[in-house]
């Protein structure tokens, strides 16, 4: 009987001693899953596909945020609609995304939804276009170029290109297409053109019509401003965007000038079309708007994941171009 007890007691122990073992290799592997990459999960609400800069800015982001670099990546293209926009956000939401980064069709009306992702934890960065609200801790940070620098730039450039052409005393008629109205690169770059106005007074902007920062809008304001003041009287295009510029072109020729020595034409962006049409001369200064956001919103998004905070503003580095310096960066653009 004792040997009997003595045996059930021994294949106990080890029974036990076994499952032991078992829990401890268990426990052990536990954690070597938590050391695994984790998986960030990214969501962009896109403006649309109105223009070949937006194409170049989405294509960086979806070159950026790939399974590869540890990124689950979630795109809504909003086709130019806010409400495509905020309910692109409250989906993300839903998904429980880490991060949201909106690129605003227009400056208002976000309040709402971006209190909904406050709401939920989840950070919002800005990309390209800039918002207008009470609460700036909404979102956490923006990414984009500096559109009143821009406008700015294109204005110097223009005294300077006018005094070189021994035209800095004349009178100077200046036409302006506009981007979508409201937006953050039409508000920018249209400052920078009025405060040139206000400085240089035998400057006269005589009209300004919006393109919507497309090719058709573009020829479709040109041709509206042609009927209004007349081919003639135009000396300057200052164009918000390249699409724009490339439809006002065509009209321009139609009306019997040549672009880039009959009008000056300014515009902005610096996409390849364009480049290659300020090479050729049919475009006088190329104001860049850099595309390639994706690669510094994931820099701010891997300083966020490291615990150290960022700056609240981020602009990407841009030039000027023209003729003196267009063809030598031509082959090292990547847009």
């Amino acid at each position: 009987m004792k040997k009997f007890l003595f045996a059930t007691i021994l294949i106990s122990l080890v029974a036990v001693s076994f499952i032991g073992c078992n829990k401890k290799e268990t426990s052990d592997a536990t954690p070597s899953k938590n050391i695994e990459r984790h998986t960030i999960k990214v969501g962009y609400a896109q403006v649309g596909h109105e223009s070949a800069w937006r194409n170049a800015n989405t294509l960086s982001f979806k070159t950026t945020f790939t399974p590869d670099n540890g990124y689950e990546f979630y795109f809504v293209d909003a086709d130019g609609s806010q409400k495509a926009q905020i309910d692109a956000i409250r989906n993300f939401i839903a998904q429980n995304v880490d991060y949201i980064v909106l690129a605003p069709v227009v400056e208002t009306g976000w309040e709402g939804i971006l209190k909904e992702a406050n709401d939920a934890g989840i950070p919002v960065i800005l990309s390209d276009r800039q918002i207008k609200v009470n609460d700036d801790s909404l979102y956490l940070c923006w990414v984009g170029a500096d559109f009143l620098q821009e406008g700015r730039n294109a204005v110097k450039w223009l005294a300077s290109y006018l005094e070189n052409k021994n035209l800095g005393s004349e009178e100077i008629n200046i036409v302006n297409l506009q981007g979508t109205l409201g937006a953050s690169a039409q508000v920018g770059r249209t400052q920078g053109l009025i405060e040139g106005i206000e400085a240089f007074p035998n400057w006269n902007l005589i009209a300004q019509k919006s393109g919507n920062f497309t090719t058709e809008g573009g020829k479709k304001a040109m041709q509206e401003i042609i009927k209004s003041v007349g081919i003639n009287k135009i000396n300057v295009l200052f164009s918000e965007n390249d699409d724009m510029t490339l439809g006002a072109i065509e009209v321009i020729k139609e009306a019997g000038k040549v672009p880039g020595e009959d009008i000056i034409i300014i515009s902005f962006d610096a996409v390849y079309k364009a480049f290659m049409k300020l090479i050729t001369g049919e475009i006088n200064c190329e104001c860049e708007c850099n595309p390639l956001h994706g690669s510094r919103v994931a820099e701010v998004i891997r300083t966020l994941e490291s615990g150290k905070p960022v700056e609240k503003i981020q602009y990407v580095n841009e030039s000027i171009f023209d003729h003196t310096n267009a063809q030598s960066v031509m082959l090292s653009r990547r847009y």
